[in-house]
């Protein structure tokens, strides 16, 4: 986010409670507040979760994602009302079939994430009613080298990555049929600042609506070190995954005009090879 708007003319402020950014804690109100009357934001961009869905991680994630979602609301609300808020969405948050999924979908709380995630949208649509212009983008897979490895994308691409460099390491998977979609995440922050350029949209799916298997991942990302997946992976016996496809609807998107541009094997590439997508 902060490299687009760089690009743009805006001059990013990142947040973080780790990195090279400020640091600074989201579910904290006095420092949220603090923030925001400091400097007066023309935009806030709420990307803060710990992303698993696993019941330990239940408080962490209430805090980051409702709690720092009411914190950035009211502050907002309180020192400059006419600055644009968007909050992140995820497709986990939806009852899901297999079948493409929009933000006209009904949401399903299965995990303590998406219980979260829900919450912090109902904030949201309850502060647009108080005049704010208070956005949602649900995304879905969204990859970039900035993953961290226990996400499957990643894991697969650094140790696809080690093995052509001779680590001789096996990699322990679930189950590769599982379809997800695999968006370049430049793509999907160049989603958010069209969403948030509108003034009667203010809730979109942001993905690619493109879905591939695990194993076509897998295929991807070994090839292109010259090795044969199956060679090194180890599948785990009686795995159940949470779905067995998620992917989004985003034509709402489509319509406004954006679409993702780079492909699976650009993604790899950049993952596995570092080369530019």
């Amino acid at each position: 986010m902060n490299a687009l708007c760089r690009s743009l003319g805006v001059e990013p402020l990142g947040v973080s409670r780790s990195g090279d950014w400020i640091r600074g804690d989201v579910s904290s109100w006095g420092y949220v507040e603090a923030l925001v009357a400091q400097h007066r934001p023309e935009f806030v961009f709420h990307l803060a979760a710990n992303s698993t869905t696993r019941h330990g991680a239940l408080f962490e994630n209430h805090a980051a994602i409702c709690t720092g979602a009411l914190n950035i609301l009211e502050a907002v609300k309180t020192h400059c009302p006419a600055s644009k808020v968007f909050l992140s969405g995820s497709g986990l948050q939806f009852h899901n079939e297999g079948k493409p999924i929009s933000e006209r979908d009904s949401f399903e709380a299965s995990s303590p994430y998406s219980l979260a995630r829900i919450h912090s949208v109902y904030a949201a649509r309850y502060y647009r009613t108080l005049g704010l212009k208070t956005y949602v983008g649900y995304f879905f897979h969204h990859d970039s080298p900035l993953r961290k490895e226990h996400h499957v994308s990643q894991m697969i691409a650094q140790a696809s990555k080690r093995i052509g460099e001779g680590s001789g390491e096996m990699l322990e998977m679930g189950d590769v049929s599982v379809e997800k979609e695999w968006t370049f995440a430049g793509d999907v922050v160049e989603g958010i600042w069209a969403l948030v350029q509108q003034e009667r949209v203010f809730e979109a799916t942001i993905g690619s609506g493109l879905t591939y298997s695990i194993e076509e991942w897998l295929d991807e990302c070994f090839s292109l070190v010259g090795k044969q997946w199956k060679d090194h992976v180890r599948l785990r016996e009686n795995f159940t995954p949470e779905y067995s496809r998620l992917v989004s609807d985003s034509s709402t998107m489509h319509a406004l005009g954006w679409k993702p541009r780079v492909s699976l094997r650009d993604l790899a590439r950049l993952m596995v090879l570092g080369e530019e997508a």
